[in-house]
């Protein structure tokens, strides 16, 4: 059975800080379209504060937690405590793993979209961030359900986010800054949704790396 180690693993969370880094002005371009331009900014700045504060021994369970207290404590706007409840959901129920189990991160997941739904009142369909991650953690689960291996599921969460991600181009926005443009929203990707893809794409490969390195 294929586990993840916790202790030491910060390395997956560092990179998914510089994959943000990295597309940083993609996604500023992207909510210029429907928002006020600076999502990439506004995330660049909290993750990259967030890299000064993690050391590369932290476990992944802990530098999830110290992302997510940076977010919700440094970053304003409506994205700081959004990204960091996702985050410190995440690490809550992770750092009870040793090593992490498939189903540990299934547990985790689901936390993290629950948090989501609960914190920013939005659901699938709102063309948010949750309309990634939700059907992510459902491919993931569906994945599980079929029995398989760690690694697998990690790859079906990836493909969920992309779809999820990409299914927003037409979707009118209901939430946010963007929900004011009613129809003229649709024909455009949201920005939540894509830094979203963002960080679960790069988590599932980094962790896959790990499963690797690990056998």
């Amino acid at each position: 059975m294929e586990t993840l180690r916790n202790q030491g693993n910060a390395g997956i969370v560092l990179q998914v800080i510089d994959a943000i880094h990295e597309q940083a002005s993609y996604l500023s371009e992207i909510d210029g379209a429907t928002g006020d331009g600076d999502h990439g900014i506004n995330m660049n700045k909290g993750f990259m504060m967030a890299k000064e504060r993690i050391e590369p021994s932290d476990s992944f369970a802990e530098a999830l937690k110290i992302l997510g207290r940076t977010l919700v404590m440094d970053i304003g706007g409506s994205m700081g405590p959004i990204y960091g409840t996702m985050f410190s959901k995440l690490s809550r129920v992770l750092k009870k793993a040793e090593p992490i189990t498939k189903e540990a991160f299934l547990e985790a997941l689901e936390n993290a979209v629950q948090g989501l739904m609960d914190l920013a009142g939005a659901k699938v369909g709102d063309k948010t961030l949750v309309d990634t991650i939700y059907p992510a953690c459902q491919a993931y689960q569906a994945a599980i359900k079929q029995d398989a291996e760690f690694s697998q599921c990690l790859r079906e969460m990836a493909k969920g986010a992309e779809a999820g991600k990409e299914s927003t181009k037409d979707l009118v926005a209901n939430i946010g800054r963007a929900a004011r443009l009613g129809e003229r929203s649709r024909g455009h990707l949201d920005a939540g949704a894509t830094s979203c893809w963002i960080i679960l794409t790069t988590m599932a490969n980094a962790m896959l790396a790990q499963l690797q390195s690990q056998e």
